[in-house]
């Protein structure tokens, strides 16, 4: 296959990668939750008026945004409590309670400290309290923060509010069309451009410590792969290469990225030593290898190939060597992607021109489709595990737990996005 041919089909074979609209705020929505979701009250914090956002009110839309559980609103608390031994058991569990939050913001040096509590009312125990120092411009993070405390003392498990998402947008028509890498808190707020360019950016990957983001731009009109550290706007570009040059994936210990490149001919998947700028091919086929992602060891490397035909999952050594194929179900499987646990594999699945997320036990492989589709398409894990963020049709942003029980909706106002990336 020559160069020219091979890109051709490497670029149909991301068409689902489409444009979308417009850079503003994303907007969360719950669309489905968990029957029976935990009932808890988080009770306005002392004191925090000063500040420019209400804490409690942020850590309450986080819980109640998750889908596990049902948050009381203001209006129905018939007491304000501050401390753990100002709460009237009695009172909560007649308002259907089963955890009340309860705080107080102080002035601490420069900044301020959090004191908060969480209290079971049905046992009648205090389940954790915690001390939070933060700045006055620190006040949603801080907030997204104590949510995760709350979240992993009741359910056991980690939060992942207080991580970040990256996505794609697009605004203006024709020559004044705009691309704009954005980086966003999980409920939308706070959206902060990386990169803006008149050329697609496309497929942002996260560096394991949250510090950087490679992505492919095309500013130079043709595709190339670029580092750049979030805090300074620093970028370098580490390829370069004739033809392609796609998909970029930071190994687990950040010190190689696994990438496609098209220039020894046909699309292949390489790892590159970011210290040294050194490369190594993993896979020499006549066909496709796109779309890498590590295992969670940094051992493997899965890929999407269509060497048997139509795109499939493949797994293959990080050093090279012969791949295993991976899914058989369904006639389209690509973008997979390893849980933090690396028990699992999301992936796009592909059945009758239906295109769906789905997760693989990597055990079993049994595949269970999450979503509906018919056009859903680059899956990523939260950090913590449980949720799946996705791109659907018409250019929104999704989110369904690991079981599919819990579904959100993220817009943005009067336009489309794509290319979601779940930050660590």
């Amino acid at each position: 296959m020559n160069k020219a041919r091979a890109i051709a089909r490497w670029i149909s074979f991301l068409l689902l990668i489409a444009a979308g609209q417009v850079c503003a705020e994303l907007q969360v929505q719950i669309s489905q939750g968990v029957e029976g979701a935990i009932p808890v009250a988080v009770v306005p914090f002392a004191n925090q008026g000063s500040l420019s956002d209400s804490l409690s009110q942020i850590v309450s839309a986080d819980l109640q945004r998750s889908g596990r559980f049902r948050t009381l609103a203001e209006s129905a608390m018939q007491e304000r409590p501050t401390a753990p031994d100002q709460v009237q058991q009695a009172a909560w569990q007649a308002l259907g309670q089963d955890f009340v939050v309860v705080g107080q913001i102080r002035p601490s040096g420069d900044g301020y400290e959090a004191d908060f509590h969480v209290v079971d009312v049905i046992r009648g125990t205090l389940v954790v309290s915690y001390r939070l120092p933060f700045g006055r411009a620190e006040t949603r993070q801080a907030a997204h923060r104590i949510a995760d405390v709350i979240y992993k003392a009741i359910t056991g498990e980690p939060g992942a509010f207080a991580t970040r998402v990256a996505y794609v947008s697009v605004s203006g028509e024709g020559a004044n069309r705009r691309y704009n890498l954005q980086v966003a808190d999980t409920d939308g707020y706070n959206p902060q451009s990386v990169i803006v360019s008149n050329e697609p950016i496309m497929s942002p990957a996260w560096s394991p410590d949250g510090t950087k983001i490679a992505y492919v731009s095309f500013e130079s009109r043709r595709s190339a792969i670029y580092v750049q550290t979030l805090a300074t706007g620093e970028r370098r570009k580490v390829s370069d290469a004739p033809g392609i040059n796609g998909a970029p994936a930071f190994s687990p210990d950040g010190s190689r990225l696994a990438l496609t490149l098209s220039k020894d001919g046909n699309p292949d998947i390489y790892v590159m030593n970011l210290g040294s700028g050194g490369l190594t091919r993993i896979t020499d086929y006549s066909g496709i290898d796109t779309e890498p992602n590590w295992s969670r060891d940094g051992r493997s490397i899965v890929f999407t190939s269509d060497r048997g035909g139509k795109p499939q999952l493949y797994l293959v050594s990080a050093s090279g060597g012969s791949a295993e194929r991976l899914t058989y179900e369904g006639d389209y499987n690509a973008r997979g992607v390893f849980s933090p646990d690396g028990r699992s594999l999301a992936m796009v699945h592909g059945k009758g021109g239906d295109y769906r997320i789905a997760v693989m036990d990597l055990a079993s492989r049994a595949v269970r489709v999450l979503t509906s589709g018919p056009l859903d398409e680059s899956p990523g894990f939260a950090p913590n595990g449980s949720m799946i963020l996705y791109a659907a049709r018409r250019g929104q942003l999704a989110a369904v737990s690991i079981d599919g029980k819990v579904r959100q909706s993220l817009r943005i106002e009067g336009g489309a996005v794509r290319e979601p990336a779940w930050s660590p």
